[in-house]
C-alpha cells in the first residue's frame, strides 16, 4: 500500500514509566514510531487536554520538540497541534 501519508502519534499520559510504559509512548518513543512507520508526516495526539499522569501538562509538547531534534526529524514533518486546529497534510 506504500508509505503512509499521515499518522496520528499519541505522545501523552506517560509518566511513571514504570506503571505507563507498557500501555502509552513517550514523546521519543513516538517520534521512533513516525521513523519506523516511514510517515510522510505525524500528527500528535492524546495530550495536552486534561491532567491524567504525572507529567506537566505542557510536558508531551517540549519532550517532542527535544526528541524530533535529537533525531533530526523536521518539525513540520511531526506536529503538535492546538485542540481545533484544521489541518493539511
Amino acid at each position: 500500500m506504500g508509505p503512509i501519508d499521515l499518522a496520528l502519534v499519541p505522545i501523552g499520559a506517560y509518566e511513571p514509566r514504570w506503571f505507563m510504559k507498557d500501555i502509552h509512548m513517550n514523546p521519543a518513543e513516538a517520534v521512533q514510531a513516525h521513523l519506523d512507520l516511514k510517515a510522510r508526516g505525524s500528527i500528535a495526539m492524546h495530550f495536552g487536554t486534561f491532567q491524567l499522569t504525572s507529567e506537566g501538562i505542557d510536558e508531551p509538547v517540549r519532550a517532542l520538540a527535544e526528541a524530533l531534534a535529537e533525531r533530526g526529524v523536521a518539525a513540520e514533518r511531526f506536529r503538535a497541534v492546538e485542540v481545533g486546529t484544521s489541518v493539511r497534510p
